[in-house]
């Protein structure tokens, strides 16, 4: 598994060429194969956790506004030469195959969730057996990605996003775009299937 922050990213949402510190942006690893590697830093913050430099996450939404630390475009990288998604799929014996993101509920510790998507697909002998509807799942954030099994290629990598997302006291808003590959995960917990036209 590896995550990346990148504020330099093609069609991100948080991409800019120098923050609200007047640092130049970069690309940083978080996670580097499965381990913690790195942090989103302003001036302060770097400073605080001995980094040789900021990685230009200072943002303010507002000329107003004092700039706070937030969020880079952060990704899940693609798997180079990784599997397509009807290839992951296909190594699925009974699941759910989510697309998009809709709601979602997090606690103040960002560790116990409950997610919802865009559309949904039942999966039966790996290949896609219907739609359904009303489907979310929860788990705790060690072991959603704990249970991560397996990441698509680059070819089944999108970049989505939010131009909403809120922080600060009093709050700021700020767009932010995250990245991801098609991803195969076990054993997480799926509520409320159903049907499309039916129980």
């Amino acid at each position: 598994m590896n995550v990346t922050g990148d504020r330099t990213a093609e069609h991100g949402l948080a991409t800019i060429g120098y923050d609200d510190e007047g640092v130049a942006t970069r690309s940083f690893d978080i996670i580097s194969g499965g381990v913690l590697s790195g942090y989103q830093t302003d001036r302060r913050i770097a400073r605080l956790t001995g980094a040789d430099r900021s990685n230009g996450c200072a943002f303010a939404d507002a000329a107003s506004s004092m700039p706070i630390q937030r969020m880079a475009n952060v990704s899940l990288a693609a798997a180079p030469g990784g599997p397509s998604t009807d290839e992951l799929i296909g190594g699925v014996e009974n699941g759910v195959y989510i697309v998009g993101d809709k709601s979602w509920s997090i606690d103040m510790q960002r560790y116990n969730f409950q997610f919802t998507g865009q559309r949904f697909y039942r999966i039966e002998n790996g290949r896609l057996a219907g739609q359904l509807r009303d489907v979310a799942y929860q788990a705790t954030t060690t072991e959603f990605w704990n249970s991560m099994e397996a990441v698509g290629g680059p070819q089944t990598y999108v970049l989505g996003g939010a131009f909403n997302c809120g922080k600060g006291q009093p709050g700021q808003v700020a767009p932010v775009s995250h990245g991801c590959p098609s991803a195969l995960f076990r054993g997480v917990n799926i509520l409320n299937t159903v049907k499309e036209g039916g129980q």
